[in-house]
């Protein structure tokens, strides 16, 4: 999946989004000052951020296999122990943080049930790992106008529905999976308004994630075909959708 692009490609495909969620995913993991905190799957670093307001950048360590992303964070969170890794091999010992939290990326990883495994093995005995998801299997996340619109003009289209975690209970089954305790899932929820559908249309042209990569594969007159789908399906503007999210947490 693409996302070694620009991070404002990113920010402006899922940037607003991420910031609402980063707040309830940390009250989610009960994030609090004295604790030493992971992000992984930092992308440009919306989650850090938050978790350097509670905690502070010594105290945040953030990993993402995106170079364009790591290097985005670092100039954003200089005080950070950021590196680049994937989950399912995190560059840390055991029992090293007091939470880990993964924000929008179980979804993306190439062996989900490994890499919440990961994250157990590097968060202490009792301490918390949580993740989020978009709810695509339900329909329910950001991008369901667009994907709406593909599915329209493109019976043979694959979406991001049946994605790990995008859907009720399954991100459940996955932390329950890796022997976490007490996992309990629960919905987040998040909006946003844009100010035009050229507003809201162009960040899907950067190439960010399953949608940009599906625009950026079209040929200019199936480009313009879904393109135009898109607008009828929504109002001129503004435009303001709300998502919903899987969250998860377990106890090591």
């Amino acid at each position: 999946m693409n996302f070694d692009v620009a991070a404002e490609a990113y920010d402006r495909y899922m940037g607003a989004w991420s910031q609402q969620l980063s707040t309830q995913l940390a009250d989610l993991a009960g994030v609090r000052p004295g604790q030493r905190v992971l992000d992984v799957g930092c992308g440009p670093g919306a989650l850090t951020a938050e978790l350097v307001a509670r905690v502070g950048p010594e105290s945040v360590s953030a990993v993402d296999p995106s170079a364009s992303f790591i290097a985005a964070a670092m100039t954003r969170h200089p005080r950070v122990d950021l590196r680049q890794a994937a989950a399912e091999a995190l560059p840390y010992p055991d029992d090293t943080f007091d939470a880990a939290l993964a924000q929008l990326v179980v979804h993306f990883m190439a062996d989900p049930v490994a890499g919440l495994r990961e994250m157990a093995r590097v968060t202490r005995h009792g301490s918390v790992v949580a993740a989020c998801v978009w709810d695509f299997g339900g329909g329910r996340g950001p991008l369901g106008p667009f994907w709406d619109a593909v599915r329209e003009t493109d019976s043979n289209a694959t979406d991001e529905s049946n994605l790990a975690g995008a859907r009720q209970g399954h991100l459940e089954q996955l932390f329950g999976a890796t022997g976490l305790r007490q996992v309990e899932e629960k919905t987040l929820s998040a909006n946003r308004s844009y100010s035009s559908f050229e507003d809201w249309w162009e960040p899907f042209t950067q190439g960010v994630g399953p949608g940009g990569v599906y625009v950026a594969g079209l040929d200019p007159g199936r480009q313009a075909e879904l393109r135009e789908r898109c607008r009828s399906m929504l109002p001129a503007g503004p435009i303001v959708l709300t998502a919903k999210a899987w969250a998860a947490r377990g106890l090591v």
